[in-house]
């Protein structure tokens, strides 16, 4: 099963923090061993701008800890491709989130891939599985 990481979940995943819950954590772990699991480039993104706007503060550079946090073994990136992003844009209506969540939402999507989040919004829209 193709796993990607909601950008939360890899935060908390990389970080050892316990607001993963258990299942999200095995379904990861499961993923690892199988070689399937991936990450959006929009997330590294979001941590960024996270650090920018004093909304986290991580215990190295942030240039550091993004290739420390990727170079996980079995951690493959998702490209932001045109196909991404213009679906992205065409996602089914209503959509919850906000612009990285719809590049997520739609690189799950195009990727056939089950969504890590704990974001209920996305949990509650029925174009997408997740779990959490």
């Amino acid at each position: 099963m193709r796993t990607l990481l909601d950008t939360h979940a890899w935060l908390w995943w990389v970080t050892e923090d316990r607001r993963l819950s258990q299942r999200a954590k095995a379904t990861i772990q499961k993923s690892q061993r199988e070689d399937a699991l991936w990450l959006s480039l929009i997330s590294m993104w979001e941590i960024a701008k996270k650090v920018e706007k004093d909304q986290l503060v991580l215990d190295r550079p942030l240039d550091h800890w993004l290739d420390l946090a990727t170079m996980v073994a079995g951690l493959h990136l998702a490209e932001l491709t045109r196909p991404i992003l213009v679906e992205s844009c065409q996602l089914p209506q209503p959509f919850p989130g906000d612009p990285a969540d719809q590049i997520i939402v739609a690189t799950a999507r195009h990727h056939e891939a089950v969504l890590v989040t704990k974001d209920h919004r996305i949990q509650d829209y029925s174009h997408i599985r997740s779990i959490w």
